[in-house]
């Protein structure tokens, strides 16, 4: 009865860990918004990964491990691949379109994972499965559509940045696929936390780099902004950073450990319905009756896999 019981507590205290970071995950879009009004793309990005080494340098020091030379290439690029591409990629496409829409298209994710599952790893998808499958893309069809043809967003969705969100999760896609191969023989955790540190430096290297060498140059890059960035935007960036992509790894990476991955899957898809629902309500967008519809039909499916557990077991993913 004892060990029952304690099996019980840690299924618990698991299934919350996972919901926790599903939750956290789900404000990443609104906390990137609030930083967007003040500085470009590019310093958002950094910022927040500069803090969120904050909360990975602790676990690297603690975990140290050695890797081969093809592990370290595979970690280069994978890091390249989760950091500065997905990202850069991903919150461009925020500045051109809503959290709302953004957060949706976001429910894609764990559909993309059963296709990918599918195709390469020689999974198999039911009729059920093809379906969800079908849903989720006409989903994301109808939130598309839902939005403007226009280049900026200015409050308004875009088909642009739409389709820059959408973009940004083949990338993770393909980061996962990658870094799942660094798993079979690292804790994930620590291929995290190195991910982080290293896709952070080349990030740091992209965005500092045109500053640092203007002298060199004479060009007129400018400098990172600090002086003028008001206290709501330093502590969105630190939640983003601190909360949304070092706290959410542990605790899934902890959370998955004690319950089955197929179960704690479902937990995903708390991101893209907490994300809209602080667009709408704390942002004052609106989604118009495609988005609804779309927006449904993405998260139906993504529940649809993760309940019936066809999906592949979830990887960490950067939010």
């Amino acid at each position: 009865m004892n060990g029952n019981g304690a099996n019980r507590r840690l299924a618990y205290l698991g299934y919350g860990a996972c919901a926790l970071a599903g939750c956290l995950w789900g404000t990443g879009f609104y906390f990137g918004r609030l930083a967007l009004n003040e500085m470009s793309v590019e310093h958002m990005v950094l910022y927040r990964f500069l803090f969120a080494c904050l909360g990975m340098l602790p676990v690297a020091l603690l975990n140290r491990v050695r890797l081969t030379a093809s592990e370290v290439r595979l970690l280069l690029i994978s890091a390249l691949l989760g950091v500065p591409v997905q990202f850069l990629i991903q919150f461009h496409g925020l500045s051109l379109t809503t959290v709302s829409h953004a957060s949706l298209m976001v429910g894609c994710m764990p559909v993309l994972l059963a296709a990918a599952a599918a195709l390469f790893a020689g999974e198999r998808l039911d009729g059920v499965g093809w379906l969800a499958l079908f849903g989720s893309t006409a989903g994301a069809a109808l939130i598309v559509l839902g939005g403007t043809h226009s280049r900026a967003g200015h409050g308004e969705p875009t088909l642009t940045g739409d389709l820059m969100v959408v973009g940004s999760l083949c990338t993770a896609l393909a980061w996962i696929l990658l870094s799942k191969k660094l798993m079979e023989t690292h804790s994930p955790v620590v291929v995290t936390a190195y991910t982080i540190l290293s896709g952070t430096l080349m990030l740091a290297v992209w965005v500092l780099g045109p500053w640092l060498l203007s002298p060199l140059t004479h060009s007129a890059a400018a400098p990172p902004p600090l002086r003028h960035v008001s206290a709501t935007a330093w502590m969105a960036l630190a939640a983003s950073g601190l909360f949304c992509t070092a706290t959410t790894t542990l605790l899934w990476n902890w959370g998955i450990h004690h319950v089955p991955a197929s179960r704690a899957g479902v937990f995903l898809n708390i991101e893209p319905a907490l994300g809209s629902w602080l667009g709408v309500r704390m942002l004052g967008e609106h989604l118009g009756p495609y988005a609804w519809i779309g927006g449904a039909l993405i998260l139906s499916a993504a529940v649809t896999l993760t309940i019936r557990g066809h999906e592949p077991e979830p990887a960490v993913i950067l939010e």
